[in-house]
């Protein structure tokens, strides 16, 4: 088992930042690829970005590339997101996501187990 808790999220103007965080706890969590999601009111959840368990490759959704960056940190159990220059179209809930990919990674939902209980970001034009 794996247990996520997400923090970091709340109310931010346009063009401005938030570093959401995601603590881990459970397994070795070196061990895990470690994604971000986010899901709008009336529509469907979506692939934000992907770090592997190495700090090595990150992968981007095509909307928050050059905007957003992934990090994790393997000896404090903790992946970062942070997000700058924020659009109203962020607005969401962001949920952290852990799957056992052996340095691969993926952006389908459905492969990622583990899930963090989400945070909210709402970005005000």
């Amino acid at each position: 088992q794996v247990q996520l808790v997400e923090s970091g999220g709340g109310l931010v103007q346009a063009g401005g930042s938030l570093r959401l965080s995601c603590a881990a706890s459970g397994r070795t969590f070196s061990d895990y690829t470690m994604g971000w999601f986010r899901q709008a009111p009336g529509k469907e959840r979506e692939f934000v970005a992907a770090i592997t368990w190495s700090v090595g490759p990150t992968y981007y959704s095509d909307s928050v590339k050059g905007r957003f960056t992934i990090s994790r940190d393997n000896a404090n159990n903790t992946v970062y997101l942070q997000m700058n220059s924020l659009k109203p179209e962020d607005t969401a809930v962001y949920y952290c996501a852990a799957a056992r990919l052996y340095g691969s990674w993926t952006p389908r939902d459905s492969a990622y187990r583990y899930w963090g209980q989400g945070t909210q970001v709402t970005v005000s034009s």
